[in-house]
């Protein structure tokens, strides 16, 4: 009984979990060709962006120039991540 109890503890705060992560797709201007191996360019990204409060995940795409970001809205807004994506150094939607 116990356990049948923990996992759907576990499984209901895991959905609420997921409902509270938001995505932002953000366009930027990348120059190199190598971005996602480049220490200055996509390592970048991920180990500054990933370290702001309330952002879970981030992705990046050459092809399209666009960052995808997933957030939870509770702790951060889509305009505190576009201004650490632009203190970064890249364009970041309006925001350069």
């Amino acid at each position: 009984m116990r356990i049948l109890f923990l996992i759907s503890f576990m499984m209901l705060t895991s959905f609420t979990v997921n409902a509270q992560a938001q995505k932002a797709v953000i366009k930027t201007t990348i120059t190199c060709d190598h971005c996602k191996e480049c220490e200055t360019c996509g390592q970048l990204f991920e180990k500054k962006l990933i370290r702001q409060k309330g952002v879970q995940m981030v992705a990046l795409n050459e092809k399209e120039m666009t960052i995808t970001v997933f957030f939870n809205a509770k702790k951060t807004d889509l305009p505190t991540i576009r201004t650490a994506i632009s203190q970064l150094g890249y364009d970041a939607d309006d925001v350069e």
